[in-house]
């Protein structure tokens, strides 16, 4: 009788992800939404069976999704699956969200790192070098109508701007992927595991946001990280500067998420409106002073427990 319900329900998960695959294929504009969905079957399945019938059972998801959508169903499948049955099997043995938003970030990793070598290697698609190109005729098309109106010295300063864009994501590619995969990965979680739920699932809650704290660690490797840029000096290209130069970026993140924490904090012991503080984010984003002293916040915050002083007695 379990044997049944297993296959009954692997069954039912198969077909709900094989719907999830042809629309992230075929329907661009949903695939924003859906591709945060895909993982959910193999969540469903691997929080509550073993290693055997997991395995069965992304031995028939890759039979199908290669029957569906040739060899971009077939990889979209290994990337999200994958990461599906390492954040539903992490839930089944550990229960925390923590664990969990670390394997799912791990495995995207390394999903993403072995797609683009492939890519790179037997397609020869390089998304730098796409990149530069659009670049490229994007100012060709642009000359004309600059010099048309006058504006030739806008022709080198969009020139040094392109070029340095295309330098910052070849020097941060590394921590794009790193702070990318963890995105995926929580909000992947932020939006399936309401939904497993439903069906059973048991993990535990992340809290209030306003709540977080992270390792005060952080600051020291931020310190150790700023304090050997500024005493190495190292030239740009060598593997030292790119260590340094995304482990800087890195953690400057997570510093601007615990910037927030704090300010969602504050805001909230002094009762001033949830609204205020989400204006204070999109500005966050927009301005970059905002950002600085938000990143500053959550300095303070891990270096003094600055939230502390807004305590209510």
């Amino acid at each position: 009788m379990k044997n049944i319900r297993n296959l009954t329900e692997g069954a039912i998960l198969l077909a709900a992800f094989i719907v999830f695959l042809l629309i992230t294929i075929y329907i661009p504009p949903l695939s924003v939404i859906s591709v945060f969905i895909l993982p959910l079957p193999f969540i469903m399945f691997s929080a509550k069976n073993g290693l055997k019938h997991i395995a069965v059972f992304f031995l028939a998801a890759l039979i199908l999704a290669f029957i569906a959508g040739s060899i971009q169903g077939l990889s979209t499948m290994i990337l999200f699956g994958v990461a599906g049955i390492v954040m539903g099997y992490a839930a089944q043995k550990t229960k925390s969200r923590t664990a969990v938003l670390i394997g799912g970030t791990l495995t995207f990793i390394v999903g993403l790192i072995i797609s683009y070598v492939v890519l790179a290697t037997f397609m020869k698609i390089n998304f730098i070098d796409e990149l530069n190109t659009v670049l490229d005729q994007s100012m060709k098309q642009a000359e004309p109508m600059l010099k048309a109106v006058g504006k030739e010295e806008q022709i080198k300063l969009l020139k040094e701007q392109n070029a340095a864009l295309v330098k910052g994501i070849k020097e941060l590619a590394p921590g794009y992927l790193i702070i990318v995969s963890l995105f995926y990965a929580f909000v992947t979680q932020w939006i399936c595991f309401p939904i497993a739920k439903r069906f059973g699932l048991t993990v535990q809650s992340w809290g209030k946001f306003r709540n977080l704290m992270l390792p005060k660690s952080l600051l020291w490797y931020y310190l150790a990280a700023l304090g050997g840029y500024l005493l190495f000096h190292p030239q740009e290209g060598t593997y030292l500067y790119l260590v340094l130069v995304n482990a800087r970026f890195i953690l400057e993140m997570f510093l601007f998420l615990q910037g927030l924490a704090c300010l969602f904090y504050i805001f909230h012991q002094r009762s001033i409106g949830k609204g205020l503080a989400m204006f204070v984010v999109i500005l966050s984003f927009i301005i970059p002073i905002v950002h600085y002293i938000i990143r500053i916040l959550g300095i303070a915050d891990l270096g003094f427990d600055f939230r502390k002083r807004f305590e209510k007695k």
